[in-house]
């Protein structure tokens, strides 16, 4: 960014203050909104303001909208971007996989390393495919099935000692870098935190819940987390809710108050996942509206009216 010091700023400045003011305006830099010497000086002290970036309002705005997208990023944990068909379910793109299978390939994707996409610890250290096994918690039979439905679906894959995720559904790094083949494809934040925890607090049946939350995400609105049939609508008015009965058709539930019941189940912290609100303008349909903290799309704008309502 460009840092010039105007006619106003130099009154009441000493001459020699000027001169240093002059030679050294090209050769700083900011952090965090603070202006540093090219050898590290703070130069705050020395001339206060004169310094400071100068910003268009619409670009200050930008800046508070990263750092608070940034904030609510790093307090969960980092995130994985998960890519899909915008309005089409999962089980369209995955057929041979079933609730369960997407909930512990939502865990394993949180293990995903930045860029390369192979399967390792947080420390770097390398999750080979029995240890990626005995993640799914299921019998070494089923566990080893399972991993060949991945494999034959191609979500993952090995390549000397180690399993990799598809970047195709899953990928860690920065957006303009994904593989190409996500082009056509729709994608949001799955937060890394939130998912390992839902995940290894649940067991048996209650593991597909988990599901609920990727089954969603390809009916989520970008900006507001409500599900709908037009995620991706930029104007308020024109975005079309979805109901709990047309979503529990959409997830073929055969009873909407049963798809209810498993949503309110998966809760982060005690807090729901899945919040039911009133919708003003139709009072016997609710708003579904998802908890931030498992998943977002939007920047930051919004986002501190939506975890608002699951305080």
């Amino acid at each position: 960014m460009t840092n010039a010091l105007t006619g106003k700023e130099y009154n009441g400045l000493h001459r020699k203050v000027r001169r240093q003011a002059i030679a050294q305006k090209h050769n700083f830099v900011v952090v965090d909104d603070k202006p540093y010497d090219l050898e590290g000086e703070y130069l705050g002290d020395k001339f206060r303001h004169e310094l400071v970036p100068i910003r268009t309002e619409a670009q200050q705005r930008f800046i508070e909208s990263k750092k608070v997208l940034g904030d609510h990023e790093a307090e969960n944990g980092g995130f994985v971007f998960t890519f899909f068909k915008q309005s089409r379910t999962i089980n369209e793109r995955f057929p041979s996989l079933v609730a369960a299978d997407i909930a512990r390939l939502m865990y394993l994707a949180t293990f995903s390393a930045w860029k390369t996409g192979r399967v390792q610890y947080d420390n770097g250290r390398v999750i080979d495919r029995k240890a990626v096994e005995e993640m799914f918690k299921l019998s070494e039979r089923r566990a080893r099935q399972l991993f060949e439905r991945f494999i034959s679906e191609g979500i993952l894959s090995e390549q000397d000692g180690a399993v990799y995720v598809n970047q195709s559904v899953f990928y860690r790094g920065s957006i303009s870098d994904a593989p190409k083949e996500v082009t056509d494809l729709k994608y949001t934040r799955m937060f890394k935190d939130t998912v390992r925890d839902l995940y290894e607090k649940s067991e048996g049946k209650t593991i597909a819940q988990l599901a609920l939350v990727y089954s969603i995400m390809p009916f989520l609105h970008f900006g507001s987390n409500a599900v709908c049939h037009n995620p991706d609508e930029v104007i308020d008015e024109q975005i079309e809710l979805m109901t709990l009965d047309e979503l529990a058709v959409l997830l073929e539930y055969k009873d909407a108050a049963k798809l209810k019941t498993a949503m309110n189940k998966v809760k982060i912290g005690g807090k729901p996942v899945f919040g039911f609100f009133e919708n003003p303008n139709d009072r016997r349909t609710k708003r579904i509206v998802v908890n931030p903290r498992a998943v977002y799309a939007g920047d930051g704008k919004q986002l501190a009216a939506i975890k608002i309502l699951f305080n």
